[in-house]
């Protein structure tokens, strides 16, 4: 049996039997018998390479954090999950890059890091429940996230793909001034339309899956 560790874009932790891409961390979730009693442990929620320097770890472990998993890049950041800035450095400094940009433009000097978490965990989470936003459906950018008729969708390549854990299926045209629920974290979003282009996985070489 799959365990309780695949996360979707409304950063709901289920069950699954389909592989992840990247691992992620939000602290000890689980107990002794490997069950999650816990959404978050603390804010900097990261996303994490599957390998990283040779470590080997045994999923959920005692007194270990909870390894979760994600289909790819762009389910992780819907989740309210930021690349790591350790096993992940050059892409955690890009993001950071562009997420500085997008929000703090009048800024000097940058943002520091937990600065960065604590903002994004206002954004992402209130009292265990996802916080989402409105927007038209055509303000979003590139690898945005939304909800529609409860289905969670991705933004790509100028059309709307409906998400699962085993890959994406193209769906129909949505109203372009439709508004819907945003999955994604404000300041995320800001970031991609400031340029920061999450990974997407294909569920397969079908000319019609979207890729990055």
């Amino acid at each position: 049996m799959p365990l309780q560790n695949r996360v979707d874009p409304w950063g709901r932790i289920l069950e699954s039997p389909a592989r992840g891409t990247l691992m992620g961390n939000r602290g000890i979730l689980h107990d002794d018998d490997r069950q999650v009693k816990k959404t978050h442990a603390h804010q900097n929620w990261v996303v994490c390479v599957l390998q990283f320097k040779g470590n080997r770890r045994s999923l959920m472990a005692p007194g270990r954090y909870t390894e979760l998993f994600f289909p790819d890049e762009a389910t992780a950041l819907a989740a309210g999950h930021r690349p790591c800035m350790e096993c992940q450095r050059e892409r955690g400094l890009e993001f950071k890059k562009y997420w500085t940009q997008a929000n703090r433009p009048d800024g000097t000097g940058g943002v520091r890091v937990p600065e960065m978490d604590r903002q994004l965990h206002r954004e992402r989470i209130s009292r265990r429940e996802k916080v989402t936003w409105l927007s038209p459906v055509a303000a979003l950018p590139d690898g945005a996230f939304f909800e529609h008729e409860g289905q969670a969708y991705l933004v790509w390549g100028g059309g709307y793909w409906r998400w699962s854990f085993e890959g994406y299926q193209k769906a129909d045209p949505l109203v372009t001034n439709q508004a819907v629920e945003v999955l994604a974290p404000h300041s995320v979003v800001q970031a991609l339309k400031h340029g920061f282009v999450p990974k997407v996985k294909m569920a397969s070489e079908s000319s019609n899956q979207p890729s990055a």
